[in-house]
Order: C-alpha cells, then structure tokens, then sequence
C-alpha cells in the first residue's frame, strides 16, 4: 500500500492534463519513440525551435500514456513565467499542493510526490531552465516513482536526462516513394483548412500547390496552420504566391538565424502582414496578458482613440478566426488566449511601438480596479463568482505585480494590489504566494503609510492561515504601531483581530478573548464582514467554547449565520457552521453536530479551502466517535495524519485543535483495540482530501 500526501478539495487522482483542442496529425514514429523513452528514463526533455509543435506533441503523449500512471498526468505551463524564482511555487501551484505552511517549498513539494506514481509535465521552461533543472533533480531523487516530461528550447543538461529533438514535420519530396495526400503535412494543412473553410477539399487539382506550400513552409506546424487560415479568403495559389513574394523580400535578412526559425519567422510575419493594422495593434497589446483572458479585460487594456473600445470586439474575433488567438469556453464563460510564440512576436512589436510601458500600465490598472471591485464584492451572494475568476486570473494578477514591483515609483501599487486581494490569498488557495509578495513589497515600502498598514494587517491574516502564530502576531502589532502613527483607526480594529487569531493559535484563550471582543465591539457598525467582524466572531465562539460557555458561543454562531444567509456569504458561514459543530458536540448533541459539520463540508467543496477541510474531518472524526461509529472515525483519522503533513503544520498547531484530535485518538484505541485502530487508520491514510471529504458525508461506503 503506498501513502499519499495531503491533496486539496477538489483534487482528481488522475491529474490536470487539459483537454487537446484540436486534432492531432501525424507524428505517430516520434509518439512511438518518446513513449518507449520514457518507459525506460524517468526524464525526458524535448526540444525544438517555437511553433515546430513540442508542446502539442507532448499533450498527445500524455493522453495515450495516461492510464499508466495511478497518481495522474500533472501539467505545469511556465510559458509566461516571468521570475524564475517562482518556479518551484509555479509547479507546486499547478500540481494544487495544499502546503499553507511556511516551510522551503521545494521540501513540501518532494513531500508531496513522495512515493505517488506520476506524470510531471513542465512546458516551456527554456527561460527558466537553471531553476527547473534544479527543481527536477531535486524531486527525482526524492520522489523514486515520478517521472518527468518537459518541454524546452534547450536542455536542461543533466546528466540522466534524454533529449528528444521535435523536427518539423516531414514534406513533400522528403520521400520520393510517398503519397502526397498521405504526407504529414499536408494532412495537417488539409485538416485546418477544413475547420475553417469547409467548403475546401483536398484533390488533384490543388494538391500540387498544397505540396509546395508544405515544403516552402519548412513543415513547421504552426506555420502550417497560419497559412491554412488563409483559405477562408484566398485560394491555395494565392496564398502560396503571396506566401513566396514574402520568402523573396526576406531572403538574406538575417544570416545568423536557423533557416528554420527564419521560415517560422516568416510565416508568422506574413500572417501579421495579412491581418487588417487594427488587428495587428491589438495583437501586440493583448502580448500583455499572461495566460488567456477576458473580452472586458482586453477592451480597457488594449483600447484608446486609435483602437476604440466598441471596436474591440470584432477585432478579436478577426483574430480568433485568423488563428492568432485561442478560444476557450467552460462554465466560467469565454476566455481568449495567445499562444506563447505568437505573445513573443505580439511583444516585440509593442516594444518597436513603443507602447509597451503604457500597455502595461493600463494592465495593472485594470487588475487594480479588479482587485478593488472584487474585495468589496467577496463577502456577498457573487462570492464563488469571485473564488472562480479570481482563481482564473491568477496568472494576470502575478505579472501585474511582478510589473509594480520591478518599476520605479510604482511599488506602491504592489501594496494595494495586494492587500485588497487579502481573500485571494487566503481563500483561494495561495496562501504561500500571498506571503511571498507580500513580504516582498513591504520591504519596497519602508515608509509608513495606510497602504502599508493595511498590508501588515494582510500579512498576519495569511501568516495564520500557514500556522505560524508569532509571525501573525509580530505583523500585526506593527501593524497596530503604525497605524497609531498614521491615524489609521480601521487599521487598529484589523490589527487587534489579527492578534486575536494569533493567539488563539497559541492556546491564550483570555488574550483571545479580549482582543477579539475589542475587535468585535469596533466593527459593529461597520458594513464590512470580511475579514474582521465574521471572523472574529467565529474565532470569540471558539474561545468561549473551549471555555465551556457553549450556551453563549452558540448564539454567537447563530447569529453569524443569520447575517451570512441575509448577505449571501459563504465562506465564513463554512467555518461558523463547523464550529457550531463543536459547540453542539460538547452540548452532548452529536446528531445535530453531524448535521452542522456536513454543511459545512458540503460549503467548503465550492473553494479550495484545504485547512477549513482538515479542521472540520478533525471535528467529523470526533463526531464519529462519539456515536460509537469507531471505525469509521480512525479511517478519518488515517486519512487526516497524511493530509496534514502537506498541508503545513498539523493542526495549525492551536491546543484547541490538538487536544481534543488526541481525545478522539484514545477513544479510538479503547474502543477498537490498538490493532483494530491500526487497520482501520490504514485504511483511511490511502484516501485524499476529496475522498475523505465524501467518507465523513457518508456518501463513500465506510467497509469498502
């Protein structure tokens, strides 16, 4: 039996791997011969120039050997990673390690695949591959059953590591014996020109012509599909005329690039020569983005007099039909994206513009704006809107950032833009990340002011949630020190909160107490919830709890409850829920606190709350006990001890949460037997988090 670390909400066994949006063409001997790599070498890299298909061909590997790997196929796209110091914190994000501990990331994340059979595919990780290399050498000897799959310009010159060189697709003419309509190329030209132009057929009268283009094309894939976009307008000879006319004027023009890149260069070129001036505009300001975006997003950022904003719309939809941009729509709605190679070329004509600082200006202003409309949105009925889009923008919000912090006279920006995106953070799954930053920006901006009190205030927030109380405490006294200098009395309020978690966290329940009653009586006339009335609410019951006044946390939790069913609140209705849990178990109503723990497991299943899950399985287990449904119990508790130990610091390492997971540990032992305890924990350890989750709500078959 292997054990498995601790895994988030939500997390599927099987991976990550996105859907192949398109459909593949040949390559079936390199498929062949990667495949039979990778059986026998626990890394390989492939290589090839941009657009030669490394990353498509990759995709289609991973989804034929998929079935071969238990723990699942795990994709991590470096592709718009601007710092290199976030490579580790990139991977472990994408592979939704749930470690909200403070602890070295690369210790989480070698914790964290430890024995799990698995996939880890690393795309484009040419511009940061020192950090990459040092990261998979790392996790391959730490972890003995991962393999890894990554894609790069160049190597990452270890020593045991295969390379693969991706060649472009083979031509006409490369083959004298060969079919010309059975040639990659031209298969791959006839498919997407057949999805965009259906009425284009491939025969004998256009073949020739077909054939040519291939081999002027080099057989790059990516230049391939440009051209075949052409077809909606101009017939194959004319694209293949205007497609040589270019060849022609370029010949010569660089002698020091590869022939190849030149062609890609050229394909790409021509492309951007054949879109309409609005269209090319657009396509290098949308080189901003990272990841893919929304239609609202690239009107405020890529529109002025000279590209209006009511014209946006059709001019992304020129260039979506064009097969410059991407297009994908899910649950969420339509987002747009620009392929890694096609965002370089995008860029450097920004940057030949001249707009490049101005565009990304006009990005952070509008993440800005988004980080601010959606803080004051987060505690109402749009909340998993937000959880979503937020989670979806994440990309985005890292390269405003990056841009605030790296230029000068704008760190400050960093400040705001962090701390309103205090839920991001914190409920959203990047509690690690949100620390990074946010230390990082603080010791940018030295000089006291409100923003930087309000971004201590944060920082104390986000170090509870990985457990670390004096860090939380330490931030938040200097937040409540130059809050008094500045006059900043929200900040106070925030501040005396923020001490009362910490010391909450260290078992000092009459400190507790008086700063969360402080921070209470304060916010009471305050029409924001979050992240200080709720909360403290929650965290003054818990205390009173512990104290044995469960009449009167009981209240307390009602009445939290109430306001968040009145203002559609769901996250801190999680957590009310899973205390009022306690409080009715410690009433000696094990039924009715089944029921409040369940709900608020049912809750946490919207987010991606890996430590409200734990705390709440913690209390579950407790439940179980004290019903008598020993087993049960000690299968939670199994399954508890591993997802713990990635989830940071067990327990948070609060006495209110430890004590009583040893109490049900004991009752568990007495009632079962040390040997019956022991089975059915084993059992429990091999679930993860979402498994777990449907064990304590009784949808997963206990005996099984």
């Amino acid at each position: 039996m292997r054990l498995r670390m601790a895994t988030p909400t939500g997390w599927r066994r099987e991976g990550n791997l996105p859907a192949e949006l398109t459909s593949f063409v040949g390559r079936t001997r390199l498929l062949a011969n990667l495949k039979r790599h990778l059986n026998e070498s626990r890394l390989v890299t492939v290589t090839g120039i941009g657009g030669v298909g490394k990353s498509r061909t990759v995709l289609r590997l991973a989804h034929q050997v998929q079935a071969h790997y238990p723990d699942g196929v795990w994709f991590a796209d470096l592709g718009r990673l601007q710092d290199a110091g976030m490579v580790r914190h990139s991977i472990a994000s994408s592979l939704r390690i749930a470690d909200q501990s403070s602890r070295a990331e690369s210790e989480s994340l070698a914790e964290w695949v430890g024995e799990r059979d698995m996939l880890l595919i690393i795309d484009t990780c040419e511009h940061v591959v020192q950090g990459c290399a040092e990261l998979v050498q790392e996790l391959l000897e730490a972890a003995p059953n991962l393999k890894v799959l990554a894609t790069s310009r160049q190597s990452m010159h270890l020593p045991y590591e295969h390379v693969v060189p991706v060649p472009p697709l083979q031509v006409p003419g490369d083959d004298v014996a060969e079919n010309l309509f059975t040639n990659e190329s031209v298969q791959l030209f006839a498919a997407r020109a057949g999805a965009g132009a259906p009425d284009f057929v491939l025969d004998e009268q256009n073949i020739g012509a077909v054939a040519e283009l291939c081999r002027r094309l080099d057989g790059i894939p990516l230049a391939i599909e440009l051209a075949a976009v052409r077809l909606r307008a101009l017939s194959v000879e004319q694209i293949l005329g205007l497609l040589t006319d270019r060849f022609s004027l370029l010949a010569g023009a660089s002698r020091t690039a590869l022939p190849r890149h030149q062609t890609l260069r050229a394909a790409i070129g021509w492309s951007h020569e054949l879109c309409e001036p609005a269209e090319r505009l657009l396509w290098a300001r949308l080189s901003v983005f990272a990841g893919d975006f929304e239609l609202d997003a690239a009107r405020f950022v890529c529109s002025d007099a000279r590209l209006p904003a009511d014209e946006i719309t059709d001019l992304v939809t020129g260039l979506v039909e064009k097969s410059i941009l991407l297009i994908r729509s899910n649950h969420a709605g339509v987002r747009y994206k620009l392929i890694d190679t096609l965002a370089d070329y995008g860029d450097e004509w920004l940057d030949k513009l001249g707009q490049k600082e101005q565009i990304r200006e006009r990005h952070l202003d509008y993440y800005l704006s988004m980080a601010r409309r959606s803080e004051d949105a987060w505690s109402g009925p749009r909340q998993i809107y937000w959880f979503v889009r937020m989670r979806q923008e994440h990309d985005n919000v890292r390269t405003a950032l990056e841009y605030a912090l790296r230029s000068p006279g704008r760190s400050g920006l960093a400040l705001t833009l962090l701390s309103s995106l205090w839920f991001m953070w914190v409920c959203c799954g990047f509690v690690r990340e949100g620390r990074l930053y946010l230390e990082r920006a603080l010791e940018a901006n030295p000089s006291v002011s409100k923003e930087r009190c309000k971004a201590l205030w944060v920082l104390s927030y986000v170090r509870s949630a990985q457990g670390d109380s004096t860090g939380a405490q330490n931030a938040a006294e200097q937040c409540s020190t130059e809050a008094v200098q500045v006059g900043d009395s929200r900040a106070v309020i925030l501040a005396s909160k923020m001490q009362g978690t910490a010391a909450l966290l260290q078992g000092d329940l009459q400190k507790a107490s008086a700063l969360l009653g402080v921070a209470i009586e304060f916010n009471t006339d305050n029409k924001e919830l979050n992240p200080g009335l709720l909360p403290a609410i929650v965290e003054l019951a818990i205390v009173l709890t512990s104290q044995g006044e469960l009449y009167e946390a009981g209240s307390l939790l009602e009445d939290c409850l109430q306001v968040c069913r009145e203002r559609g609140e769901l996250w801190v209705s999680s957590y009310a829920h899973w205390a009022l849990s306690a409080t009715r178990l410690q009433s000696k109503r094990a039924d009715l606190a089944l029921e409040s723990a369940q709900e608020s497991l049912r809750i946490k299943r919207h987010f991606h709350d890996t430590l409200g899950t734990l705390i709440t399985l913690e209390t579950a287990a407790r439940i179980y006990a004290a019903q008598e449904q020993v087993d049960l119990a000690s299968r939670l508790l199994g399954a508890l001890h591993q997802n713990w130990r990635s989830a940071g610091l067990p327990m948070l390492g609060a006495p209110f949460l430890t004590v009583d997971h040893e109490k049900c540990v004991k009752e568990c032992e007495r009632q079962l037997g040390i040997e019956g305890y022991k089975q059915a924990f084993v059992l429990g350890a091999d679930l993860d988090l979402d498994e777990a989750t449907t064990l304590a709500l009784g949808d997963l078959d206990a005996s099984s």
